[in-house]
């Protein structure tokens, strides 16, 4: 599947999205499981989660450090998420997915990104690829649920 080049950087909007809500939900579950640790802490053990599953590494220091001295952490949190997001199973992997057309399509293939999201038990392998405009129609749904988004209503007088 090819997407004009119009395209993939509003179909980046839509994996940001789903991104920022897996952000949210695992905020939460991550200072649960570690209530001893700062905030500071937990808002880059997330960050660093979450940029792993989507192979978005922050290579700028202070995180860049935080995530290679953390790795063995990342890692056990990145095994929650099957598990304790049922629900984020389907978005997740069509936003994988989605990144993965557009690494593709700006020259960069990324096989370890689904692999190892398939490896989490995040990928639900025999989901199909969605089309575009269903994709971003889901993401921005779902980015509403968790306001993540604003939808703006225009009336005409």
């Amino acid at each position: 599947m090819t997407y004009d080049n119009r395209l993939v950087p509003v179909l980046r909007e839509g994996i940001l999205i789903i991104k920022m809500i897996l952000f949210k939900m695992l905020k939460d579950a991550i200072a649960a499981r570690h209530p001893d640790r700062e905030q500071a802490f937990l808002n880059k053990l997330t960050g660093a989660v979450t940029n792993k599953l989507f192979d978005t590494p922050n290579l700028e220091e202070p995180f860049r450090s935080f995530a290679k001295i953390n790795e063995a952490l990342i890692d056990e949190e990145l095994n929650h998420i099957a598990v304790e997001f049922p629900e984020m199973k389907i978005p997740l992997t069509d936003a994988l997915r989605v990144q993965f057309l557009c690494d593709c399509q700006e020259g960069f293939e990324n096989v370890p990104l689904l692999t190892r999201s398939k490896d989490l038990g995040i990928l639900v392998v025999e989901r199909e690829i969605p089309l575009p405009d269903h994709f971003m129609t889901s993401a921005r749904k779902l980015g509403e649920e968790y306001n993540m988004t604003r939808r703006v209503n225009i009336q005409l007088s």
